[in-house]
């Protein structure tokens, strides 16, 4: 491991403490996105009594001399902010699969006790005030029982056309059908699952397309991901080309949305917070 940060929940025996972890896959050069998400729904935080804390996983890019200025600059941006697990391997999208579960392998032995995950891309808008609304509404349930909440995908199989991004030969998957899972864009989970998931995939060979992967440890577990309306992967339905596709009343209840550039982000985390936004719906 390149960068670690073993007490980021506070050691593992207080790491209960942690109400929501946010783990945020994000490659060397995401400089920008980083920045903005520090300064947005990814500040650490006391939200309604409870502590949110963020976390970047990363992997290397480039070779040789390339490789070791990514290495630097990762290690400096880490001095600053205390936030980013780097992995030695080659940081790309068939590497997914191998991030995740390094992560949760590294959960399981420094924060096995937070209650709730946000696990997503670093190109998502998560209203963060939302998401941990919506995990204290929930009855029963802590963090220590089963939750996979997402934009839920079913009744899908692997792309065998060579030239798509998620093409998968049979040589890796025989079977034409996928178990349901949820995109990856982002999803929330609870330490429960996480955990399960983490010891059920030291019995699952690694699939390339990290969402289907953790879909079918749900499955192999006799779990089930479920959906949820408030996590739009696929982006949100604005009703007419006459309206702002980033007006703020669109993103307001919702919890998580695909994808956001790193000035749009910004400018909408700062608009739902402003105190005097009005929408239609407060007007009937």
């Amino acid at each position: 491991m390149l960068l670690d940060i073993p007490d980021k929940c506070g050691g593992a025996d207080r790491s209960s403490e942690v109400f929501l972890l946010l783990v945020i896959k994000s490659s060397a050069a995401n400089h920008d996105r980083r920045v903005a998400l520090r300064k947005t729904w990814a500040k650490e935080r006391s939200h309604n009594g409870v502590w949110i804390r963020r976390l970047f996983i990363s992997g290397t890019m480039g070779t040789g001399f390339e490789k070791k200025r990514w290495n630097k600059f990762l290690e400096l941006e880490q001095r600053e902010y205390s936030d980013i697990l780097q992995w030695d391997f080659n940081d790309t999208f068939l590497n997914l699969t191998l991030k995740q579960i390094l992560f949760l392998e590294w959960m399981e032995r420094n924060c096995p006790h937070v209650h709730f995950l946000l696990n997503g891309d670093d190109d998502v808008f998560a209203n963060t005030d939302n998401i941990v609304q919506y995990l204290q509404s929930l009855k029963d349930n802590d963090g220590s029982k089963h939750l996979f909440i997402g934009h839920l995908i079913q009744n899908v199989g692997p792309i065998r056309l060579p030239w798509i991004k998620y093409y998968i030969p049979v040589q890796v998957q025989e079977s034409d059908t996928y178990p349901p899972y949820c995109g990856g864009g982002g999803y929330l989970l609870s330490r429960y699952t996480a955990l399960v998931i983490y010891r059920i995939s030291q019995s699952i060979t690694i699939h390339p397309i990290d969402d289907v992967y953790m879909g079918m440890c749900l499955a192999k577990a006799g779990l089930s991901p479920e959906s949820h309306t408030g996590v739009q992967t696929a982006g949100i339905y604005i009703p007419s080309h006459k309206i702002d596709n980033y007006d703020p009343c669109y993103y307001r209840d919702i919890l998580l949305v695909h994808r956001f550039l790193p000035p749009d982000l910004y400018l909408m985390w700062h608009r739902l917070n402003e105190p005097n936004l009005e929408c239609f719906a407060d007007a009937k």
